[in-house]
This record gives C-alpha cells, sequence and structure tokens, in this order.
C-alpha cells in the first residue's frame, strides 16, 4: 500500500500526510495557535509554531524586565496570532500583540455579557475623550463617562489601573466604548443607600454647605447631600439663601423628610427653632396698633415684619383713606417703619391682615367735627361729570354737588355749564357718610327754597323784571335775591287786549306786575299771567265804582278805580 502511495500519490494521500505531521492541529489564518520559541536573534524571537517554518516577533511584544532584557527565552511556550501561514520569504507571518488583543476580546465579550466591571488604564487622549488599555484591548472613554461631576485635571487619572463598565463592543470595528461615571455612580448609590438607612426623620445632624442655588443650599451629611430649601432656613422671610449661608458653613439642620424611592433628604432649619405663629392670636388681637417694617412691595400691597418670622400684608386697599389706584410703592418703601392696625388673623393660614390707614385719623371723621352737617364749605372745583360736581376739601378729601343741587331754578345741566374746573365755590353741607367716604354738598341750599312754606300762592300779585324776550312771549325772574324764581309768561298771557299780546312791546330789564295762575311744588314750577291780572283788577274796579247796570261807562270806573289808587291815604 505504501509503496502505491509512494509511487502513485493522491490528492488525499497529501491531506492525509499533512494532517499526520501537523498532529491535527487548525492552523487556519486569523486565528491563535500556540508556538515554541527556537531562537532569540538580535531583536526578534523565532518561534516555532508547527509549520514546516518558523515565524518572527519582535521581542518588544513580550515586553522586558526592570533592567530591559527580554521576558522570553529559548523553550518557553507563547500564544501568538497566525496572520498567514507563509509570506514571500517562506516564512509564517505572526504576531504576539495581535495575540494578546484576541484574548482581551474573547475575555472583555464574556465580562460584557455578564455586565460585570473590567479593570484598565487611561493611557491616553483622543478627540472627545481618552483611550483606556484593557489589558490588551483599547477602549475609548467619552469626556462626559470619566466622572460624576466635570474633571478639569485627568492627569491623576493616567495610567492608574481603574474598574470601567463596557458600554458598547462591536467585534468587526474593532469598537469598544467604556464608563468611569457609571462605576462611580454605582458606588455612590451603594453608600447613598446605606447612608439613607442609616438617617431617620426628625434626627438633627451637622453638615456642611456644599452649594447655593435660588431656590436653596446643598449640605454634605457626611458622604450624602440633603436640600435645605430657602423656605426651611427661618421663619422670616428670606430672598436668596445667600442671605443666611455661604459654601464650607457647618449648619445644624433637622431631616424633614426622606424619600425611600428617589433617596432625596430634605432638610430644614428653622425647624430647630420656636414657631413665632403659635400663639399669634393672643399677641396681635384684632384691633390693636403696632409698629412694623416694610420687608416687601408688591402691586397688591406691603408686607410688614411685625417680629422675627412673623409678617403681615396690608392690602393696597387698606393704605391710605384718600389715594387710590396708587401704586403701593408710591405710599412707603422698604426698610420704612410704619404704624399698623391689625384687620385680621388666620393662624391655620399663617396670615395677618393688616391696615395702615386705620393707624391715621380718619378724614372724614375729622370733617365731621370741624364741619358738622349744614355748615358751609369753601372749595375748588376738581372735577365736572355728567351726575355732578367734585369739590376739593380739607386732608385731600372730595365732597360732591348733585346737579339737582346746584341752582333751585335752573336745570342740572344748564347749572353746571356754569362752572369748570378751578372755579371756587361755597356749599353747605348737606351729609356725611364716613363707612363709605362720601360728603353731599348743596350749593341752591345756600339761598334758601324759594318754594319752601307760602312764599307764593295762586292769585298773588308779584312784580317780575323781564330777563329775555322771545317770539313765544318774555321770560321773567322775580322774589327776593338770595332765593329768586324764574317762569315764562306766554303771549297769549301778556294782555288783555289781544292787539297788546305783542312780545317785542316788552324789553329786558322791564319792571311789570303779573298774577300768579298756578303754583307746582312738586315740579317747582309757577305760572304768571298779565291778563290775568288785568282782567282781576277790572273786576274789582267794577265791584267798587258801578255795575255795567248803573250807566256808567268802563273808563269812568276805571279813571275812579286809578284816581283811587292813587289818592294819597289819610
Amino acid at each position: 500500500m505504501a509503496d502505491d502511495m509512494s509511487f502513485n500519490p493522491t490528492r488525499d494521500d497529501f491531506e492525509a500526510l499533512l494532517n499526520d505531521s501537523m498532529g491535527g492541529r487548525d492552523f487556519a489564518e486569523g486565528s491563535v495557535v500556540k508556538g515554541k520559541v527556537v531562537g532569540i536573534e538580535k531583536d526578534f524571537a523565532i518561534i516555532d509554531v508547527g509549520l514546516k517554518t518558523e515565524g518572527r516577533v519582535q521581542l518588544k511584544e513580550f515586553g522586558v524586565d526592570e533592567a530591559g532584557k527580554a521576558t522570553i527565552k529559548v523553550g518557553d511556550t507563547v500564544e501568538v496570532f497566525l496572520e498567514r501561514l507563509e509570506n514571500a520569504m517562506g516564512e509564517a507571518v505572526i504576531s504576539r500583540e495581535k495575540a494578546k488583543r484576541e484574548e482581551a476580546w474573547t475575555r472583555l465579550e464574556g465580562v460584557y455579557a455578564k455586565n460585570e466591571p473590567v479593570m484598565g488604564a487611561i493611557v491616553g487622549r483622543v478627540k472627545g475623550g481618552f483611550t483606556v488599555d484593557l489589558g490588551g484591548a483599547s477602549a475609548f472613554l467619552p469626556g462626559s463617562q470619566v466622572d460624576i461631576r466635570p474633571v478639569r485635571d485627568v492627569g491623576p487619572l493616567m495610567g492608574k489601573e481603574q474598574p470601567f463598565a463596557i458600554l458598547k463592543m462591536d467585534r468587526p470595528r474593532g469598537n469598544i466604548v467604556v464608563s468611569r461615571r457609571a462605576i462611580l455612580e454605582e458606588a455612590r448609590a451603594e453608600q447613598r443607600t446605606e447612608l439613607v438607612s442609616q438617617l431617620q426623620e426628625g434626627e438633627i445632624r451637622e453638615g456642611v454647605v456644599k452649594n447655593i442655588t435660588d431656590y436653596g443650599a446643598f449640605v454634605d451629611l457626611g458622604g450624602i447631600d440633603g436640600l435645605l430649601h430657602v423656605t426651611d432656613m427661618s421663619w422670616k422671610r428670606v430672598n436668596h439663601p445667600s442671605q443666611v449661608l455661604a459654601v464650607g458653613d457647618t449648619v445644624k439642620v433637622q431631616i424633614v423628610k426622606i424619600n425611600p424611592d428617589t433617596q432625596r433628604i430634605s432638610l430644614g432649619m428653622k425647624q430647630l427653632q420656636s414657631d413665632p405663629w403659635d400663639g399669634v392670636e393672643a399677641k396681635y388681637p384684632v384691633g390693636a396698633k403696632f409698629t412694623g417694617r416694610i420687608t416687601n412691595i408688591t402691586d397688591y400691597g406691603a408686607f410688614v415684619e411685625l417680629e422675627a418670622g412673623v409678617e403681615g400684608l396690608v392690602h393696597v386697599s387698606e393704605m391710605s383713606w384718600t389715594k387710590k389706584n396708587v401704586h403701593p410703592g408710591k405710599i412707603v418703601s422698604t426698610s420704612q417703619e410704619v404704624d399698623v392696625v391689625v384687620l385680621d388673623v388666620d393662624p391655620s393660614k399663617r396670615r395677618v391682615s393688616l391696615g395702615l390707614k386705620q393707624a391715621l385719623a380718619n378724614p372724614w371723621e375729622a370733617f365731621v367735627e370741624a364741619h358738622p352737617i349744614g355748615s358751609t364749605v369753601e372749595g375748588e372745583v376738581k372735577n365736572a361729570t355728567e351726575f355732578g360736581l367734585f369739590v376739593g376739601l380739607d386732608n385731600d378729601i372730595d365732597g360732591m354737588v348733585h346737579l339737582s343741587d346746584i341752582d333751585w331754578s335752573v336745570a342740572g345741566e344748564e347749572a353746571m355749564a356754569r362752572y369748570k374746573k378751578g372755579d371756587l365755590v361755597k356749599a353747605k353741607v348737606l351729609d356725611v357718610d364716613i363707612e363709605k367716604e362720601r360728603i353731599s354738598l348743596g350749593i341752591k341750599q345756600l339761598a334758601g327754597d324759594p318754594m319752601s312754606g307760602d312764599t307764593f300762592r295762586k292769585n298773588q300779585t308779584v312784580t317780575v323784571t323781564v330777563t329775555e324776550v322771545t317770539s313765544g312771549g318774555i321770560e321773567v325772574r322775580f322774589g327776593e335775591d338770595d332765593a329768586p324764581m324764574t317762569a315764562f309768561i306766554r303771549k297769549s298771557d301778556l294782555s288783555r287786549d289781544r292787539q297788546e299780546q305783542r312780545p317785542e312791546r316788552f324789553a329786558v330789564g322791564d319792571r311789570v306786575d303779573a298774577q300768579i295762575t298756578n303754583v307746582d311744588k312738586a315740579a317747582r314750577r309757577v305760572s304768571l299771567s298779565i291778563k290775568s291780572l288785568e282782567m282781576a283788577e277790572e273786576k274789582e274796579a267794577i265791584e267798587q265804582f258801578g255795575s255795567s247796570d248803573s250807566g256808567a261807562s268802563l273808563g269812568d270806573i276805571l279813571g275812579a278805580a286809578l284816581r283811587e289808587r292813587a289818592a294819597p291815604k289819610e
């Protein structure tokens, strides 16, 4: 059989002989194989991997000792990476570095599958992060994954072996991404859980202020941070935490609340002090007067500190008796000391309502004392509205003259037209409503009511003065000068004689007699007629001096009546 193979070998015979000579080992390119060091020449180690030829590997790939000598020697068995079975020189192409890398990748894949940390060292800086040696495999460490907080100097971390977490592996691309931050956060979480389990709500501890924000301060309780909110720093108002604390301060705090899910710890300082709101109703009874300091001004009022931790609100409506719709900042200023009166106390809501104007004299009460109802006041017309005049009085208060109280005989709108802003007027005090802060004044009441009593009666003869002549009649004024009345005599009432019923025969300023034909007190109207007076005089003359049957003419009778009236009385 052997002779047949020697003279007529087949392909299968060659394959059998090759497998027999290689001991059945797999020498596939791209795999890691074992070899034996058969020699060392200068900077290379000659390694026999079981092939017909050897391969060469630089000594530096095996490392050197402290003296700088190679750590391998002839006869050592090592693992190398078989890149090619044979090159142009007939030698096997092998690499110790690539063998270590393949070994490392296999090891790291097992670690990654188990989600375990891996030891490594930061060996260099690249764009966006750092290079980490994981014992033969190179990984990328992003800058954001170096530490929990940004690190300015990475020098102390360079070359130091430490644990990393593998975030991503891609063997075909040779890409590994690791994180040091994940390891720190996990350790921190374990430490935090242990520390939180040692804390209890209500416990008092000392801590160091690590950071200050707009809403509070973070306090280190010995490896774990708690938040001291600005509202829990003091019973009094704190605008910013920096007013109370500074970074590095050692403070005594109480653990207010521990959230077991988020492991967040809420701290408090004011809880270590007595609550100033205890018994606040007894300390600040309604109606009592106190002195306080303005701490804050808003659009709707001002806050007044009565004592440390107790503030009350003076609403804008309670700031001034006379200044309405004015911003509180124009009445008071921050840090100003003011006298206030307690209006209401609500301990459950921790609210105290205060009044600033109540601590001052009520100008309406002072006005009534100085100007009782019925007295006369004088002031300047501040404004004219559709329903009356506003007159400025003492202490910046106003009184109102309703349009119906301006003139007895002239319509309201017409009477208002006689006045303008800035005019100085006198008026009588008609009524004062202190609660509603209203003062009613009257101008016409100074002259007296011409319609009061029996000043004017029906059939009474009055002397009037012509004030205006129109085509339909004449306007006249009569009565006392301090209480004048006006009336209109129609054209048909100007004379008994139709031919004399002409308005143009009268002139403004003429004084004539007329008879009152009607008095309407409700409408404040008096009707006059010259015609009625002439007819009444004619009737009286006939009764005294004759009749229509005596033969005397009307002219004789009237002449006798006129002579009688003109004759001197004894």
